[in-house]
């Protein structure tokens, strides 16, 4: 609504502007054509009925709550432009007043189109949950055809056939079939677990290598994802609406710019000049009109945002950043976030007169043919190191491993369940390294020569989600800016977790959490009396970065956690969030150096306004008023473009 009110108000102006004497005066031209004496009258008009409409309603409002504001102050202001520029074409005075309501209207409606952008957030957040689910369901009939449904229509007890790539449309037990389901986005964990017969899956998670058949037992409102629908709900509407530091100004302002024009009214009546008291009215409640101090904090927000925008951080809620600057921990989730979220290769072990590039290129060729994440992450290692072999024959042994022949012998990679089909023993001296590994939660993978006098080990491969290079860099610049407490939160065991924060040199860490833990790991920090951002890119994430001073997003993350934060990095650079602390302190300065200029002006040109100085001769006119308050607002904006100078990238740390 300001955005269409904005354009079309600014559309309307620029004539009124270019057809005021006031004006003309100033630039020294003159425009003369029939009819240009009704130009203001009847845009101005039209601009303050229409563009000024909510401002006149938000007035009301706020009188209607006993609370004036910046609404009420606005609605005066124009009100008070509006009468006396009618009564001056009336020619009941000699004022030039359409061009300032018009100016005053456009620019206010610029300044609350920025303000309102973020309304909505709560919304988009929930929406984003609910497309996590598929819009349809494979339901199984009683005689074993399959029929598709849409996912409300399914009831408790209903079988559902949950296909390889496939979500869950609903929580419920696995009753056949046998698969590694991504719950990445309802657990953290970064690896796919494996889920049979009588496991229990929530909706929303992934099937990744094979079919399920799913009994339901919850659906609704009272499954595991509408659980955190409500969190992220809850934690937004928990969360402190913080009164804009503009209200509280725009609030004293009222008093006094109304205390002000009545006394003035008072006292230049009580001297017996009608005339006077009028314009010295009027003067006193233009100048006091509050471009500068309206544009003060949202001109402020909108270059943030801009400029924020170019370093890759996108500020979606202008009180989150404001908040920012006062940040004193940071919690980190660490899938996606401080890690990749993706598996890598991290160790290479041989025995058996094989060598450590053998177990690699075998390995690589084994798993050529699988769509497993561990598998891809070997045959990323395998290419990337030229050394992957050319197998065939492949087949996949569910809950196992894989296995393919190579050079006509045939070769098995898997997990403790192949080692136990296979009734094999791991080596001594393999088996120090494959503890170690474990020790610090890698996944461990071995590459079996299988031959009809039984199954040999030749091998074994680490996998690890990798820590993000720029990581480091994160932390050690939320170090030097001040930050008092790093902590990280996974859904993931243990050993994983402090392996990583060991890496990192974190102060903290949550390990193995569910969606709920981390809603109540940000409270008790902020129960510590700490200031927290939390920085996740997960569903997981949402109620925390919700419930977080300040909720940052990694922009490669869940749409859900990208609407419940209040800030997102494009980027996915965890470095970023010291950026979003510059901007941060950068934004309050100038907020700060707005609103004392707009304080301070005010101070020194309403009693000037008011006349206080007119026995030694200096008064101030109402069009002097005028040109004094768009000099005030000018000042505003150009301090406001300094913003510019502030350098966000990491480069630049």
């Amino acid at each position: 609504m300001f955005r269409r009110k904005f354009w079309l108000s600014l559309i309307l102006t620029v004539p009124v502007v270019l057809t005021s004497e006031m004006v003309m005066d100033w630039f020294g031209y003159r425009l003369d054509f029939p009819g240009i004496s009704w130009v203001g009258p009847v845009l101005g008009t039209v601009v303050f009925l229409y563009g000024g409409w909510p401002f006149l309603v938000g007035g009301v409002r706020e009188v209607r709550d006993r609370a004036p504001g910046m609404m009420l102050l606005i609605s005066m202001a124009i009100t008070v432009a509006y009468v006396a520029s009618v009564a001056t074409s009336a020619g009941l005075f000699d004022l030039d007043f359409w061009w300032e309501l018009a100016a005053l209207v456009t620019i206010m409606l610029l300044g609350h189109w920025q303000e309102m952008k973020a309304i909505g957030q709560a919304h988009g957040a929930l929406a984003a949950l609910a497309a996590l689910l598929p819009d349809e369901a494979e339901r199984v009939l009683p005689g074993g055809a399959v029929e598709a449904v849409p996912v409300a229509h399914l009831r408790v007890g209903d079988v559902v056939l949950v296909r390889s790539g496939g979500r869950v449309p609903a929580d419920g037990r696995v009753v056949d079939g046998e698969a590694e389901l991504d719950e990445s986005m309802i657990t953290g964990e970064s690896k796919p677990v494996r889920r049979g017969i009588g496991d229990r899956v929530v909706a929303g998670t992934v099937a990744t290598d094979s079919a399920l058949r799913v009994r339901v037992d919850a659906v609704g409102e009272d499954t595991a994802l509408a659980g955190i629908g409500r969190l992220v709900a809850q934690a937004q509407a928990s969360s402190g609406r913080a009164q804009v530091l503009a209200d509280r100004f725009a609030a004293v302002l009222f008093y006094v710019a109304t205390a002000a024009a009545a006394l003035t009214f008072g006292v230049w009546w009580a001297l017996g000049d009608v005339d006077q008291s009028v314009v010295r009215t009027v003067t006193v409640l233009v100048i006091a009109c509050p471009h500068a101090l309206g544009l003060a904090i949202p001109l402020v927000i909108a270059l943030s945002t801009a400029v924020s925008a170019k370093a890759g951080i996108l500020v979606k809620d202008r009180l989150a950043l404001e908040r920012m600057r006062t940040v004193d921990a940071v919690l980190f989730d660490k899938t996606g976030t401080l890690t990749r979220g993706a598996h890598v290769v991290t160790g290479i072990a041989a025995t058996g007169g094989t060598t450590e590039d053998d177990v690699l290129r075998l390995a690589g060729g084994v798993e050529a043919d699988s769509e497993h994440p561990l598998a891809r992450a070997i045959v990323a290692a395998a290419a990337a190191a030229g050394r992957q072999a050319k197998a065939s024959d492949f087949r996949s042994l569910t809950g196992r491993g894989v296995q393919a022949t190579i050079d006509g012998i045939r070769y098995a990679v898997g997990g403790p369940a192949l080692l136990r089909e296979h009734a094999v023993t791991v080596p001594a001296d393999l088996a120090e390294w494959t503890a170690g590994w474990s020790g610090r939660g890698a996944a461990v993978l071995h590459l079996l020569r299988l031959g009809e006098a039984g199954a040999e080990v030749l091998g074994a491969l680490a996998l690890e989600d990798e820590v993000r290079p720029e990581a480091r860099q994160a932390i050690a610049e939320l170090r030097a800016a001040g930050v008092r407490r790093i902590v990280m939160i996974t859904g993931d065991a243990r050993p994983v977790a402090e392996a990583v924060a060991a890496d990192l040199g974190l102060d903290e860490v949550f390990a193995e959490v569910l969606p709920v833990d981390k809603d109540q790991a940000v409270a008790e920090l902020q129960a510590r009396g700490l200031t927290v951002a939390m920085v996740g890119d997960g569903v997981n994430d949402a109620p925390a970065l919700a419930r977080a001073d300040v909720g940052i997003a990694i922009g490669a993350g869940t749409d859900v956690a990208i609407e419940s934060a209040g800030v997102v990095l494009a980027s996915s650079d965890p470095r970023g969030v010291t950026g979003v602390i510059r901007l941060s302190r950068a934004s309050y300065r100038k907020m700060i150096q707005n609103l004392a200029w707009a304080a301070g002006y005010n101070v020194i040109a309403i009693p000037l306004a008011a006349g206080v100085l007119a026995w030694a001769g200096v008064t101030l006119s109402p069009a002097v008023g005028a040109v004094l308050m768009s000099a005030s607002t000018i000042v505003v904006a150009l301090n406001a473009q300094l913003l510019r100078r502030v350098r966000l990238s990491p480069e630049s740390a």
